[in-house]
């Protein structure tokens, strides 16, 4: 059910780190461009230089929530989209 912790990944994130595309700063990440990645694998890097496999269950107009990979498990986490660098979802 979207908006809950339900939901939770499948199992492990992909084993590769993908490359960041280079593009122009947004000043943040439209929620309609990062809505397909719902309840699906997707890369993050933030604004602060961190980068993490993620699985989202909710996207809101201004946040986000789901799933972080913490390199050992995952935890349920939340993200400003304007701490959000770039994103690409498998």
């Amino acid at each position: 059910m979207p908006g809950t912790t339900a939901g939770a990944p499948p199992g492990l994130p992909p084993s590769f780190t993908p490359q960041q595309a280079q593009a122009p700063g947004l000043l943040a990440v439209d929620p309609g461009a990062i809505r397909p990645c719902t309840n699906r694998f997707v890369f993050i890097w933030l604004n602060t230089g961190e980068r993490f496999w993620a699985w989202l269950n909710f996207i809101g107009r201004r946040s986000a929530a789901g799933w972080r990979w913490t390199g050992f498990r995952w935890i349920y986490f939340g993200v400003d989209l304007r701490n959000i660098q770039s994103f690409i979802c498998f």
